[in-house]
């Protein structure tokens, strides 16, 4: 995720990330550029069409279809962000389920009870550590932090690794239960918070395995795509050759638009403005340790 001053707005105008728009619309700006030239070149040269021509009138229809783009990607643009914000939300609840449990575990066992304690200390950031890779397609094993229950070795890679720490995390309390160490009604407010790590994956898994559905997408590309294409016959009779740059700045905004909705509509990934997950699974790291 890129961090920014918001204040400092001016410096943004000069300021070039390797997640910019402009880059990866490149080719597809230049072929705009040269087709735009095509059309006012065969219009005004060889066509030789007169400004009361009916190709004049297409103009007409830019405007009607200009407003209903731009309903589109604006409801493109809000639902992409909603499930970048949702997913941000589902991490904010992660880190303070994670010290929840903490504060309530290093309340709980005794102070000289380290085995215990450490178990904790390191199965808790293990499971966001774990949902991070998770959800990003991959397994990382020097994340993993080992304690004298667990090793990275005892979980087996080809099953939902979150799924089989939080069971851990769920066997040890049930076990401090057996033992005394926890009562039932102590037992029934941890629960709560174990089941908060589970449906905060389930939900991440959800954000991250629907994405928008393929016909809306394919179709917004699609009217953007003839939309564009069609511009340069309606404003060449009163632009003449400076349609080729107007019309390639416009497909760079409607592009731009549609490029970052899907940058940012699967907030999971290791894009520039993805969230930085790395960095919140290590401050619950450093709380939990803190903490216990």
């Amino acid at each position: 995720m890129i961090d920014y001053n918001p204040k400092d707005w001016f410096t943004f105008i000069f300021r070039i990330h390797k997640a910019e728009t402009f880059r990866k619309l490149v080719p597809m700006l230049i072929a705009i550029c040269v087709y735009s030239w095509l059309v006012a070149f065969l219009e005004t040269e060889i066509w030789k069409l007169a400004e009361n021509s009916h190709v004049k009138n297409i103009s007409l229809l830019h405007s009607l279809l200009g407003f209903v783009i731009s309903l589109l990607l604006a409801f493109r643009s809000n639902t992409a962000y909603d499930r970048w914000w949702e997913g941000r939300k589902l991490w904010g609840q992660l880190v303070n389920n994670s010290r929840n449990l903490s504060i309530k575990m290093a309340a709980l066992l005794p102070a000289d009870d380290l085995r215990n304690r450490l178990f904790f200390r390191t199965m808790i950031p293990n499971f966001a550590f774990a949902l991070k890779n998770h959800l990003q397609g991959k397994i990382i094993a020097d994340e993993f932090v080992p304690n004298d229950d667990v090793q990275f070795g005892d979980l087996d890679t080809e099953k939902h690794i979150p799924n089989q720490i939080a069971a851990r995390i769920v066997r040890k309390i049930t076990e401090l239960h057996r033992q005394g160490q926890i009562s039932g009604e102590q037992l029934i407010t941890l629960n709560a918070e174990m089941n908060s790590f589970t449906d905060i994956c389930g939900a991440c898994e959800r954000i991250r395995s629907t994405p928008i559905p393929f016909s809306y997408s394919v179709f917004l590309k699609k009217f953007i795509f003839f939309y564009v294409m069609s511009l340069p016959f309606g404003f060449v009779f009163s632009l003449g050759y400076l349609v080729v740059p107007i019309v390639a700045f416009v497909f760079y905004v409607l592009a731009s638009l549609e490029l970052i909705a899907e940058e940012i509509e699967n907030p999971f990934g290791n894009d520039a403005n993805d969230l930085p997950m790395d960095r919140l699974s290590s401050n619950i790291r450093l709380h939990v340790s803190e903490l216990i």
